[in-house]
C-alpha cells in the first residue's frame, strides 16, 4: 500500500468514525488523561503539538494544564468534533489544523512538546513520523508517543491480524522493545514509561468503528479462540454473554537534546 492509499484510508475510516469515537467514554478517561500529563511532564509554560489528534480529546486535557496547544490531523470531521469539544468546554488557547504529519508543516523547534495519543499503529512509517515529531520540538522539550503496543511478535502477529479486520486503516501494533528503539535511535534521552489498559466491550468498539459484517464475525472467532487463553495480550475474557478485552497502552516519553 502507498501512502496516499494510506492517508485515503484514515480519511475514510476516522470520517466514519468521529462521532462515536469522540463519544466513547474509554477514550477520554480523566485517570489516565492525568496519567499521560504527567508522565509527559506538561506544565502551565508548555505550548504543545498534539500529532494526528483526533477529535481532540487528550488535547482538551492537555490544554487544561498548558500555555497552548494545537491539534493537527488529516481527517477533516475529526477537527470539526475537536472544535465542538474546545466550544463545549470553553478553552480559548487551542488552535486546530487540518494537515498531514509527514513532514509536519511546521517549522524546526517550534513546540516545547510533542506527543500523539493512539495514532502509531496506523502509520505505514512511525519511525519517520517520530523523527517529524522530533524535529519540531525545541531542544531540551518533550516527545511523546501513547499507543497499545505487544511484548512478543507472537502477541503482534495474531493481534495485527485481528485489528486489521476490524480497522482496515490499522498498519501494525509495535512491539515495545522496537518503539524504544525508535526513541534512541532519535537522539531521545531521560525515557520514562506509564502503562494502563483500556477495557472495552467488543461488541461496542465493533459498533463504534462501524466493522463491515465479515470482518466483525472474523474479528468475533478469533476472540472466541482466545477466551482464557491471551495469545493477543489483551486477556480476553466472556462477561454475562459478552466479550471484553483490554488494549496494553505504553506512555513513552523522551527529551530531545
Amino acid at each position: 500500500m502507498t501512502a496516499a492509499d494510506q492517508r485515503r484510508l484514515i480519511v475514510d475510516q476516522f470520517t466514519r468514525q468521529a462521532v462515536p469515537f469522540s463519544e466513547m467514554p474509554n477514550h477520554n478517561n480523566e485517570d489516565t488523561n492525568r496519567l499521560v500529563i504527567e508522565t509527559a511532564g506538561i506544565d502551565a509554560d508548555d505550548t504543545v503539538l498534539d500529532v494526528a489528534c483526533g477529535p481532540g480529546l487528550i488535547t482538551s486535557a492537555i490544554a487544561g494544564v498548558a500555555l497552548h496547544v494545537t491539534g493537527i490531523d488529516i481527517t477533516p470531521a475529526m477537527i470539526e468534533q475537536a472544535e465542538h469539544r474546545q466550544a463545549s468546554l470553553g478553552l480559548k488557547n487551542m488552535t486546530w489544523r487540518v494537515g498531514d504529519i509527514d513532514p509536519l508543516p511546521f517549522d524546526d523547534d517550534t513546540f516545547s512538546a510533542v506527543v500523539t495519543r493512539y495514532s502509531f499503529h496506523h502509520f505505514l512509517t512511525p519511525k519517520k513520523v517520530l523523527g517529524e515529531m522530533v524535529r519540531a520540538c525545541r531542544p531540551g522539550g518533550k516527545v511523546a508517543v501513547i499507543d497499545v503496543f505487544m511484548n512478543t511478535p507472537e502477541q503482534a502477529d495474531l493481534y495485527n491480524r485481528m485489528e486489521k479486520l476490524r480497522d482496515p486503516s490499522h498498519t501494525r501494533a509495535l512491539l515495545l522493545e522496537e518503539l524504544t528503539g525508535y526513541f534512541i535511535d532519535a537522539g531521545l534521552t531521560d525515557l520514562k514509561t506509564a502503562f494502563y489498559k483500556v477495557d472495552v466491550d467488543l461488541e461496542a468498539l465493533l459498533a463504534a468503528t462501524r466493522t463491515e459484517p465479515a470482518g466483525a464475525d472474523a474479528v468475533r472467532q478469533i476472540f472466541c479462540d482466545d477466551l482464557d487463553k491471551n495469545l493477543m495480550g489483551v486477556g480476553a475474557v466472556e462477561k454475562n454473554g459478552a466479550i471484553h478485552f483490554g488494549f496494553p497502552i505504553v506512555v513513552l516519553v523522551g527529551r530531545k537534546t
